[in-house]
């Protein structure tokens, strides 16, 4: 597979739209935070993940636009156009990342070196300066190679991703536990056996471990989605509105998923063909890491859409037929039900409307709380976008994962069990909690800030509490419990210790933590 990568897409089409953001320090954000920066933010310390005012302040007279997926995909459909001149078989994974399958194309220009030049060369045509293309064997190993611009050997990716970190599984949770566990790499990882992991972390496990060892995330024999399930719909008279062809395919992206279900399978890969008034027949592949699901497909349909009516060059009439075709399908996994009270109706309402919104504002504008392991109350939470799989993390020996089913012997009536996290702050979980903390100060009768050592003793008992979110800016602690004592990422030499508080101020109970030398306010207890 050959992965094509264009470097900080959002910003290239935040000024392909806006011209005159070129040359300029630009980032996009997301939820209030740096998705993509340009050259000139970088230069100057703006990274991805800092908040707004931060950036600001690292670089005065930035300009901030927000995250516009809908755009950067009509923008995206232009190198799309360009590469199908090279490939009639591209899959776009989202704006920004495309991939296909080598073999032909190879052959044809000569080799896979002499296909990366040509891959180049049709992207700067298309206006793209900065784009990296990597060949690997799978989807997964030829991403890595695109950051950095290389061709693995054929045969030889394992060997290639054998030293990578287990961090680009893309599986935050998962690759946690394997650090924690001393498995840093995906050659650590894919030496283990597949029993192993299969029994230690199930189907996500798996998926990762195939991965490692440089095969596909699902296995080859795949379903082959029955010909029947094609949905289409004739559009007449012929549309040139966006809003009203989405419409359309959101109502077959619904019906398509259904009828899959009901066979117990899941689409991975789909393909969006469409027939214009005057002739024209136009198909386009999109990938998703993962099954697909009625919010996900139709935002890309969306996409899709956008591109081809809105976008210079696209098509020349409107559109008469749109077709959606399931090109990879998997078993399906299940389904949470009841989210929205067991009511059906009100949860297909609730999903073309959050549907709606992440395709005007992107897909992590909407998005939901997991309960999963942790030691604090921001750490057992996990935000997960809509319509993505709402699995459960894992959480240390003994834990549960309520998305497969498996149950240890530290599971509890569904809930996370604190005996599997020593030195977790007991219930009841606070009413708020606050992030980043407010800033506070824990000090002794004497006035003087309470400290923790490396052996994580504190320096005294707790006397006073200052902080701007509580009532009058704090005052005396009436009353106190705790200390719990944490060792946060103990393997790794520059981990921290830390000292959790239950602190009651005034009629306000506070969560106080002390770390760094300095004190935080992490919750409050309504």
């Amino acid at each position: 597979m050959l992965s094509i990568w264009c470097l900080d897409w959002p910003i290239v089409a935040a000024r392909a739209q806006e011209p005159s953001l070129e040359g300029v320090p630009v980032a996009v954000l997301v939820r209030s935070r740096i998705l993509a920066a340009s050259t000139e933010a970088r230069n100057v310390g703006v990274i991805s993940g800092l908040r707004r005012r931060e950036a600001e302040a690292r670089c005065p007279g930035i300009e901030i636009r927000e995250a516009d997926p809908s755009s950067e995909a009509r923008a995206f459909e232009v190198v799309a156009r360009c590469i199908e001149t090279l490939t009639p078989r591209i899959e776009i994974e989202r704006p920004g990342i495309l991939s296909f399958p080598t073999r032909g194309p190879s052959r044809y220009f000569g080799g896979d070196e002499s296909l990366v030049a040509a891959v180049l060369a049709a992207l700067k045509t298309a206006g793209v300066e900065e784009a990296r293309v990597g060949i690997a064997d799978g989807v997964f190993a030829a991403r890595l190679a695109a950051r950095s611009s290389i061709v693995v050997p054929r045969n030889a990716t394992p060997e290639f991703l054998a030293p990578w970190s287990v961090v680009h599984l893309g599986e935050p949770n998962l690759s946690g536990v394997l650090m924690r566990l001393g498995i840093r790499t995906l050659g650590d990882f894919g030496a283990l056996p597949v029993g192993s992991v299969v029994a230690r972390f199930g189907a996500q496990g798996l998926e990762a471990h195939r991965l490692s060892i440089g095969e596909e995330r699902y296995p080859p024999a795949l379903s082959t989605p029955p010909a029947d399930l094609v949905e289409s719909c004739v559009i007449d008279p012929p549309s040139n509105r966006v809003d009203e062809a989405a419409f359309i395919g959101k109502t077959l992206a619904d019906r398509l998923l259904e009828r899959l279900a009901a066979l117990g399978l899941a689409c991975t890969r789909v393909v969006i063909a469409c027939e214009t008034e005057h002739g024209e027949s136009l198909e386009r592949c999109w990938r998703h890491e993962g099954a697909l699901t009625p919010a996900t497909l139709a935002t890309r349909v969306r996409w899709q859409l956008d591109g081809w009516l809105t976008e210079s060059g696209g098509l020349s009439g409107g559109l008469t037929l749109l077709r959606l075709i399931p090109d990879e399908v998997i078993p399906a996994g299940g389904s949470q039900l009841g989210f929205w009270g067991g009511d059906q109706a009100g949860a297909d309402r609730a999903s073309r409307v959050f549907a709606r919104v992440q395709g005007m504002l992107g897909p992590d504008s909407v998005v939901t709380a997991v309960e999963q392991g942790g030691r604090t109350p921001i750490e057992r939470v996990r935000w997960v976008t809509w319509g993505e799989p709402r699995l459960v993390d894992f959480r240390g020996e003994g834990g549960k994962h309520r998305g497969t089913g498996m149950r240890g012997a530290g599971a509890s009536g569904g809930h996370i069990n604190a005996e599997s996290w020593p030195g977790a702050v007991p219930g009841p979980a606070p009413a708020r909690v606050f992030d980043p903390p407010y800033s506070a100060q824990l000090l002794d009768s004497k006035s003087r800030p309470v400290l923790v050592n490396a052996r994580g003793d504190v320096s005294s008992t707790p006397a006073i509490l200052k902080s701007a979110a509580l009532p009058g800016q704090g005052g005396e602690v009436s009353a106190w419990a705790g200390p719990w004592a944490q060792d946060v990422r103990w393997w790794d030499p520059l981990g921290e210790r830390r000292v959790l508080w239950h602190v009651v101020v005034g009629d306000v109970a506070c969560l106080v933590r002390v770390e760094h030398g300095r004190a935080t306010l992490d919750a409050i207890y309504d």
